[in-house]
């Protein structure tokens, strides 16, 4: 289930560059105003029959259209705050590349964390985790998990990987995508491994290097083509699924 109380975002980053939103390459390239959307209040919203639009037990992908940390949304995120505390019986996904804001984001009653609240912070070589990642792990939050994607190069996650709970890799999609090396991805699986950590290979992206051999994936077949590889770890007491 998604929710995407505002849309618009904008370069911050090197993973940004050819981002499959607002890209030069995407459908959505240039808009990069921030504005709410006619969704804003879906999480309380109900149906005609007066029951909750969003289900009891979901997992709801927050913001994935923009930032939920991004500037232009301060007015707005105080909100959403409230709406998300509603509703307790549902789980929030957020994925973030402005975890620097992150202090001054938070609502007045945070704490240590609101318990239905998973948090990702993305980064996408060294440079970003060595920046961002310090910041993750300073603040208060109940979950949270790295999202490394799209991959730009090989990571060095190790430092990191004891204040967190799970680790995402993923490709870039597009048709100026970067290739994404199996041996990176591979790497991060065995520190992983070794922290006893939970993994998850999402995508390939579109160009994908393996055994020496860059090959250009459709992007159907990108999810299926990285879960075939079998090198998810669901359960960290093992090294595969």
């Amino acid at each position: 289930m998604n929710w995407d109380p505002w849309t618009g975002c904008y370069k911050i980053s090197e993973g940004c560059t050819y981002c499959y939103y607002y890209g030069p390459y995407s459908k959505r390239f240039g808009q990069n105003i921030v504005e709410k959307t006619n969704e804003f209040d879906k999480p309380i919203a109900k149906t005609k029959k007066g029951t909750d639009r969003i289900q009891s037990g979901k997992i709801v992908a927050t913001c994935f259209a923009s930032d939920f940390f991004i500037a232009e949304a301060d007015e707005w995120r105080r909100e959403a705050w409230q709406m998300i505390k509603k509703r307790p019986d549902l789980d929030f996904l957020i994925l973030t590349k402005r975890i620097d804001r992150f202090p001054i984001a938070l609502p007045d009653d945070w704490g240590d964390g609101y318990e239905n609240m998973n948090i990702g912070c993305t980064v996408e070589n060294q440079e970003t985790a060595d920046f961002r990642l310090p910041l993750f792990l300073s603040y208060p939050m109940k979950r949270r998990f790295i999202a490394a994607a799209p991959l730009l190069g090989a990571l060095n996650l190790s430092p990191y990987l004891g204040g967190i709970d799970h680790v995402t890799v993923g490709g870039e999609t597009g048709r100026e995508a970067r290739i994404c090396n199996y041996d990176w991805v591979l790497d991060i699986r065995e520190q992983c491994v070794q922290a006893g950590k939970t993994f998850w290979f999402k995508n390939t992206g579109s160009f994908f290097k393996q055994n020496g051999v860059v090959q250009k994936i459709n992007p159907f077949k990108q999810n299926s083509m990285a879960k075939e590889l079998g090198i998810v770890i669901l359960d960290h007491h093992k090294n595969t699924i």
